[in-house]
């Protein structure tokens, strides 16, 4: 299985840490979007993307990107790290899952972890989350790569 996997890691490293992780599960090479070849990606089993999350948004970097694909076809993921969870009013991943189904992409699943933030008001007290992603997210991470990879659907 040829996989890609699309990340903009900015801040700490968070995203690219997660990132590295699927990819070693997947076999996977890890680009940025300036660094992406739409023919390659056209070409993978399996595309992800993914980005830290900034006001409750995934990095415009990545959403732009996935915006300017051609339309494609293929199974794909998206992932996320963010200081703050995930909650039904904040689904980081919506946004660009709906666009990437919108290209032709089916998108499997997809995978959010904490991860180590110093956003405007946290900076004030030094950061939260100062040991995520943890070993357990990274494991986390490996086996949502690793059930991508099989083809097994998500954990219920």
């Amino acid at each position: 299985m040829k996989a890609v996997i699309v990340c903009h890691s900015v801040s700490h490293g968070n995203t690219r840490r997660v990132a590295d992780t699927m990819a070693e599960a997947l076999d996977a090479k890890v680009v940025s979007p300036e660094e992406a070849d739409p023919a390659e990606l056209a070409d993978a089993d399996l595309v992800g993307f993914g980005s830290g999350v900034f006001n409750t948004k995934l990095h415009p970097r990545l959403t732009d990107f996935a915006r300017a694909l051609p339309a494609g076809r293929g199974r794909a993921f998206v992932f996320a790290t963010s200081g703050l969870p995930e909650t039904p009013l904040t689904r980081f991943a919506r946004p660009l899952v709906r666009l990437l189904e919108g290209k032709g992409f089916a998108v499997e699943e997809t995978f959010s972890c904490r991860a180590f933030d110093t956003w405007a008001p946290f900076k004030l007290v030094g950061g939260i989350n100062k040991q995520r992603p943890s070993e357990g997210d990274l494991t986390a991470a490996r086996e949502f790569a690793t059930r991508l990879r099989d083809g097994r659907g998500p954990v219920t």
